[in-house]
């Protein structure tokens, strides 16, 4: 079966300049197209994502204040947010972004996700058990994309409304499960393996459980099966994500000064410094990790927005800001040669993110870091130019990353696939 131009867009090389690769489209008045090239401005948001990883792990600590303390915040929850966004946008490109794969091929493409699922699952829970510092997410990965798999042949509309819905319902399910859990945690084979990621972790009680972020893996795939191509698209998502970001955190905030006690519950004043997450009070709950997160001691941590609360106020927000991110950058690629000149070893980077996000792993262990965040400035940057001098030196011999070509030899037995 013959792929789309856009559905093997991101294994092209990295330094072909959008609109010389894989073109879909030209732009002309009567279809307002613009050229969407092979989308590279979703490795360019993917880059931006590593960096905003790397800047929430190896950064200065957000509640030191300031404008690095406000910008090192914004990439909190937010970094990580925007991969799940993406991975969902990764499934859609193995299996079928305009229409999904049928036949031989689409049974390939499906043990292909399944395989690399299961590497995650397994690359993850070995690199939390070395003791790293880090909340490793990729175990978590592994298991979204099991989890969504079964979804991948659905259009647009029934997945919008799929990842609506799980944001609506599946962070209250998970306060009553955390609620229900025993109090020392899980035992047996559902905590197995006990150093690492058991099974309640990634459902349930990880840093970043499935219940709470397969909600943007699903968001991703939805706007994969769009027609990025066509400007109008592109503007009704440009305005959604906006607008969800302003319901997602203005809804919490609203509801954090409206409702009776709210704040107070929480540990938290009135407006004050911490509203803009300086001073980590609970009044920036609606937007900050500053403050800290709920304890569930009280429903009341249901209103916060927060990036890693874990409710539906936060995934609302955060899937805005992933959406609009995105659109933003394929816009900013497609819109202007330049930009798309400058923006090459960030898009290399993006190329690459399962390496990148391995090698800061390396590098916090090599340095002896161990509290994070709380480096300083100068080693944030240390590692954003090390990993975009590698990512651009070998993007210009290789096709792929490192552990990008491992994992697509991983996956080669898919192709017995009858």
């Amino acid at each position: 079966m013959t792929q789309n131009a856009d559905d093997t867009a991101l294994a092209a090389p990295a330094g072909i300049p959008s609109g010389t690769a894989g073109t879909e489209h030209s732009k002309t008045p009567e279809t307002g197209r613009v050229p969407v090239g092979r989308l590279i401005g979703v490795d360019l948001a993917r880059g931006l994502a590593v960096f905003g990883m790397y800047a929430a792990h190896v950064g200065p600590d957000p509640s030191q204040g300031g404008i690095t303390g406000h910008l090192m915040e914004l990439a909190h929850g937010r970094a990580s947010a925007l991969f799940a966004f993406l991975a969902g946008f990764s499934i859609m490109l193995m299996t079928g972004r305009r229409a999904p794969k049928t036949g031989r091929a689409g049974r390939q493409a499906v043990a292909k996700v399944v395989i690399r699922a299961l590497v995650l699952l397994a690359l993850g829970t070995w690199l939390t058990s070395t003791g790293t510092p880090v909340e490793v997410i990729l175990a978590f990965y592994g298991l979204y994309f099991l989890l969504v798999l079964p979804l991948y042949r659905l259009s647009a509309a029934p997945l919008a409304i799929i990842a609506a819905a799980a944001a609506l319902v599946l962070p209250q399910v998970l306060y009553i499960v955390q609620h229900a859990l025993p109090a020392d945690g899980a035992e047996g084979v559902w905590a197995w393996p006990a150093d690492a990621d058991g099974i309640v972790s990634l459902l349930f009680t990880g840093s970043y459980p499935a219940l709470t972020w397969i909600p943007f893996v699903i968001a991703g795939m939805a706007v994969a099966r769009l027609d990025l191509a066509a400007a109008v698209v592109r503007t009704r998502l440009a305005f959604t994500g906006v607008g969800l970001a302003v319901v997602g955190y203005g809804g919490s905030w609203l509801a954090l000064h409206l409702v009776p006690g709210a704040l107070s519950k929480l540990g938290g004043g009135g407006w004050g410094e911490g509203d803009w997450g300086g001073g980590g009070s609970a009044a920036s709950a609606w937007w900050s990790d500053t403050w800290g997160y709920p304890d569930g001691s009280t429903p009341v941590g249901l209103l916060v927005a927060s990036p890693h609360s874990e409710t539906t106020l936060s995934i609302v927000a955060n899937a805005g800001v992933a959406i609009a991110v995105l659109i933003g950058c394929l816009a900013a690629v497609d819109a202007s040669p330049r930009f798309h000149r400058l923006a090459r070893p960030v898009i290399a980077v993006g190329t690459m993110s399962l390496t990148a996000y391995v090698f800061h792993i390396a590098g916090i262990h090599f340095l002896g870091i161990e509290e994070l965040p709380g480096s300083t400035l100068r080693v944030l940057v240390g590692f954003i130019v090390a990993i975009t001098v590698f990512a651009t030196l070998w993007s210009r011999y290789f096709r792929r990353g490192p552990l990008e070509w491992l994992l697509g030899k991983a996956t080669k037995p898919a192709e017995l696939v009858r």
